[in-house]
């Protein structure tokens, strides 16, 4: 679910797999994704959280 919407609301896929921590089979390609792409990830991972809020909010 995760992966489908964040998808939709246009993010990159490999920000949106290196996110899900969904592996990467080089290893040292897995470390420089992992800290070059933390601005977008965690823009990414707010908007997520707020989602969530906002699903918890209706009940």
């Amino acid at each position: 679910m995760a992966s489908t919407l964040l998808n939709e609301l246009g993010y990159r896929p490999d920000i949106i797999e290196i996110s899900l921590a969904h592996g990467e089979e080089n290893k040292v390609r897995a470390v420089y994704n992992r800290a070059e792409y933390m601005e977008e990830r965690r823009k990414m991972m707010c908007e997520w959280a707020d989602y969530l809020d906002s699903l918890a909010a209706k009940k």
